[in-house]
């Protein structure tokens, strides 16, 4: 159920399935006495995908997110572990093809390589399963470990832990398998946009991580305001920042994050 329950309210609440459903009734009510309010729905389906195709709507969302966690400035002299989550690899062609394939969010893994190679001594740690519904028989840490390979990074350095499916899973998962100490400074490492639940999420496990934010896909809040006149760009943007951030509402209502909107500094302790 904590897999499947978020995706269920991501399907209930994705705007493209409402407009397509919307869309579907429309045209069934060109069959009735309705079809001036079909017409009129139709309308309001087309706004609805022109708009955000048009406006930036869609890369603010993104950009919000994304500006609310920096690389930290300055970097810590002394880190104890380095964690990062997967979802950086593209399983299916990876399978298809017999070569490590990444996605959009390659830069976790590059970053994580480069800091590995920063931090010699720190622990390190990939969390991650398949996020699919029928996940296939090729497993994200086996090809995660080839492209560390590749990127020069001996996999035998790494802990991987390959049973979490959610960020939920990756923050409890990985807790229990490394066994955190108070005081130790744990990096962690994530796409940009995806970094306020995944703080919150560990947060809420009792581990008070550094966020060290990565594969950016936005320019940032300023220069995303910019509107790009781009139907397939526009609607892609939307589509990425609506689910994170009915992700991000989501855990918050189900009690997996500690806050709705994770401060960059992490709460004081209870006196």
């Amino acid at each position: 159920m904590s897999f499947y329950l978020p995706r269920l309210i991501w399907i209930l609440l994705n705007p493209l399935n409402l407009l397509l459903l919307l869309m579907c009734l429309s045209l069934l009510l060109q069959f009735t006495r309705w079809r001036i309010t079909g017409r009129r729905v139709m309308v309001f389906c087309i706004l609805c995908l022109v708009v955000p195709a048009i406006l930036p709507i869609g890369r603010v969302m993104i950009a919000v997110l994304e500006s609310r966690f920096s690389v930290p400035d300055p970097m810590p002299a002394q880190v104890d572990g380095i964690i990062v989550l997967g979802g950086m690899v593209d399983l299916q062609r990876s399978e298809e093809t017999g070569q490590p394939m990444l996605n959009g969010n390659a830069g976790r893994l590059t970053s994580f390589v480069e800091l590995a190679r920063r931090y010699p001594e720190a622990r390190l740690v990939f969390t991650g399963g398949s996020g699919d519904l029928f996940p296939g028989a090729v497993r994200e840490v086996d090809i995660a470990a080839q492209a560390m390979r590749h990127y020069g990074l001996d996999p035998a350095r790494v802990t991987f832990e390959d049973r979490s499916r959610t960020t939920y899973e990756n923050a409890l998962f990985s807790r229990d398998l490394v066994s955190p100490q108070t005081g130790e400074v744990w990096l962690l490492v994530t796409s940009a946009f995806h970094m306020p639940r995944a703080v919150g999420t560990f947060r809420q496990a009792g581990w008070s991580v550094v966020p060290y934010p990565t594969a950016y896909l936005t320019p940032g809040i300023a220069r995303s305001l910019t509107p790009h006149f781009d139907l397939v760009d526009g609607l892609r943007a939307f589509y990425a920042g609506g689910r994170a951030w009915v992700g991000l509402i989501a855990y918050r209502l189900l009690g997996r994050s500690e806050a709705l909107w994770p401060a960059p500094a992490p709460p004081a302790p209870a006196a």
